[in-house]
């Protein structure tokens, strides 16, 4: 078994990840060796701050042990093909935890590879991430039917995995970018079909950043030049994406207990202020906190089934 993508997982399946995540958050420092004496390869492509700690110290918490191999110590679809890498890593490891560039890497480790693969991070999607972040607003709002989820900025992998989140949990979803900056079409496509499949929730793209934000429970923004910049320059970025900056004037449409959300790092003064990031809605440090407790949630929904 795989996490390659969220539009892989039922309702049940987030709803189950969630609840576990929030057991080990109350339960940090018990012994759950859900992960003894297997050893877990983390390939990063990318620099990485909070995706990194929380693998590495989930890791060891479930009894586990992990190996980084970073860019450039590896020949990673360079030296040797995806499907060689993949085979060979499956001989030493017992899972594969990756974040790169091309999200095509991840599908042909899944492929090739004998042992589960996890998107620690890709140019398409960002699942673990977003689950910490499903998490997040279930602490903070103790539900998520009805609620609106406010996404602005780049239509990024960030976005396209939130719309799916927010989809299978019955969120209604918006999404203000500017034109030209759209998030992705299939995942677009996956959030309606999930909508109609459980016939809740709801998902609406505009340009207007006022539209989505009003009466918004939860805002959340992301970098506006990212892994998936689509060749983006600084000067496009300063003229097109600020009416999308999450600052406490467009923050005023939202309800009074809108909580503010964002991945980190982030660019202070771009696409949020000091004062709103800093402020009393922002549950930002919660969100990074949360990323530890439900990696092992994952590590639970996978090596239980696998």
């Amino acid at each position: 078994m795989h996490l390659l993508t969220l539009y892989q997982l039922e309702r049940e399946d987030v709803l189950n990840i969630i609840e576990d995540g929030i057991y080990f958050k109350k339960h940090r420092g018990e012994e759950d060796p859900i992960l003894k004496g297997k050893t877990i390869a983390m390939i990063f492509e990318s620099p990485s701050t909070r995706t990194r700690v929380s693998f590495d110290i989930a890791i060891r918490e479930l009894g586990g042990h992990s190996l980084i191999l970073n860019a450039g110590e590896t020949h990673l679809g360079k030296k040797e093909s995806i499907k060689d890498t993949a085979r060979v890593l499956s001989r030493y490891v017992h899972g594969i935890v990756a974040r790169v560039k091309d999200h095509r890497i991840l599908e042909e480790l899944a492929e090739y590879g004998s042992v589960p693969v996890i998107n620690a991070l890709s140019n398409l999607s960002h699942p673990c991430q977003i689950l910490a972040d499903l998490l997040t607003i279930y602490e903070y709002k103790g539900k998520f039917k009805g609620l609106k989820l406010s996404f602005l900025g780049d239509g990024n992998n960030i976005c396209n995995s939130l719309m799916i989140g927010g989809s299978l949990v019955g969120m209604d979803v918006y999404v203000a970018t500017p034109r030209g900056y759209e998030p992705n079409g299939m995942f677009v496509k996956k959030s309606f079909e999930i909508i109609e499949r459980y016939g809740e929730g709801s998902l609406t793209l505009t340009n207007d950043p006022i539209e989505a934000v009003e009466d918004a429970d939860i805002v959340y923004t992301d970098v506006w030049i990212s892994m998936s910049d689509r060749n983006k320059n600084l000067e496009e970025v300063k003229k097109v994406f600020p009416p999308y900056q999450v600052n406490e004037k467009l923050l005023s449409y939202a309800k009074d207990d809108v909580i503010v959300m964002h991945c980190l790092p982030a660019n202070r003064g771009m696409e949020i202020t000091d004062d709103v990031i800093d402020g009393e809605h922002s549950v930002v440090y919660d969100e990074a906190e949360n990323r530890l407790h439900i990696q092992k949630a994952i590590f639970k929904y996978i090596y239980s089934k696998d």
